[in-house]
């Protein structure tokens, strides 16, 4: 009998003979992926792994506590702007300056946090985003992060080797975001995760527990930041070149996306979520040159809207997407796997 005797058995890795060899499979396969596609999809899968590093901190926020933000962009940018300006202004090497770029964001998000003690629901959400506009209105501003011109990326330099083009930048991005996957995998199945889970819940029988509520919230919000910060840090490689426009509402919101549809309070959902989301926000801002479907959408763009609103069809795309995941499955995408992989199990019966 597979017997737990200990409560950190949770948090071991590979326990199991299949569990062994989809782990090696999954890293053979992210080792040769860039070795056998286009420079395009490398870059298109160095986004997703950004965002699959801001989608499980954020989940973390969200799905584990139970704490809404929509000033996610906020984080993003301090973890971007922080990166590249120690960088080029201090000469830090790279990985030191991504970890002082998300502790910093880390640090603004424990600040964001205290007012979470004493708001939730819509009035945390408008303290959130007042956040994540205010960030950028201040960065837009300052001569020192470039104003709302901008900077261009350093030279990302791992000692002697200078990192060049989207396929190397791929080596440096996965096993970053391999790794913070696998601490958010253990941040939630030990005592940390255990606490927000039941804050999530339900905060009064947590305190009643003897939880530290106050602790605990706004340690989910430093986590989640230091997350987004990892995030922004490296998305200033892959762009090649930052501007505060870029961190606006929309962002935030579509990093929220990406948890709701992926399936709150879990892993697998925030990794779903992010791929999903980060595709079609790819790709739909091209739809009107699909055979079909592009000329369905010019005509009814034309005869119902016109041509200036052809753009917002994503929009419309990703809220139809996101009502249907609320409505039919609130566990998202993770839900879906998990029906999937119930029938296998059980099939053909």
């Amino acid at each position: 009998m597979n017997m737990k005797r200990d409560i950190y058995e949770d948090v071991q890795l590979l326990k199991t003979g299949p569990a062994r060899f989809w782990m090696l499979v999954l890293v053979i396969s992210l080792l040769i992926i860039p070795f056998m596609l286009p420079n395009y999809s490398v870059y298109l899968i160095n986004y997703m792994a950004i965002n699959i590093i801001v989608a499980l901190g954020l989940n973390i926020l969200v799905g584990y506590t139970g704490q809404i933000s929509l000033g996610h962009a906020g984080f993003f940018a301090i973890g971007a702007y922080a990166t590249a300006l120690l960088m080029i202004h201090l000469s830090i090497p790279f990985l030191l300056a991504l970890v002082v770029a998300g502790l910093i964001a880390g640090a603004f998000g424990f600040l964001l946090g205290l007012p979470a003690l004493r708001l939730e629901g819509p009035y945390l959400a408008i303290a959130t985003l007042g956040f994540g506009m205010a960030v950028a209105q201040i960065i837009a501003r300052v001569p020192l992060f470039g104003g709302h011109m901008g900077i261009e990326a350093p030279a990302l330099d791992l000692g002697p080797l200078t990192v060049k083009g989207d396929k190397q930048i791929y080596f440096v991005i996965m096993p970053i975001a391999f790794f913070l996957t696998l601490a958010a995998r253990n941040i939630v199945r030990t005592r940390v995760g255990r606490a927000l889970t039941a804050i999530r819940d339900s905060d009064v029988a947590a305190e009643a527990l003897g939880v530290n509520i106050a602790y605990y919230k706004t340690l989910a919000f430093a986590i989640s930041a230091f997350y987004a910060g990892i995030g922004g840090g490296l998305m200033v490689f892959v762009l090649g070149f930052i501007n505060p426009n870029a961190f606006d509402l929309i962002m935030s919101i579509m990093f929220l996306i990406m948890v709701l549809v992926g399936g709150p309070g879990a892993i697998l959902g925030s990794i779903l979520g992010a791929i999903v989301i980060t595709f079609l926000m790819v790709k739909l801002d091209t739809i009107q040159t699909v055979p079909i479907i592009g000329d369905f959408l010019i005509f009814l763009s034309d005869t119902f809207f016109s041509r200036s609103g052809l753009p917002n069809i994503s929009n419309i795309i990703f809220g139809v997407i996101l009502v249907s995941i609320i409505i039919f499955e609130r566990m998202g995408l993770y839900g879906i796997w998990l029906r999937i992989k119930i029938y296998w199990r059980t099939w053909p019966f």
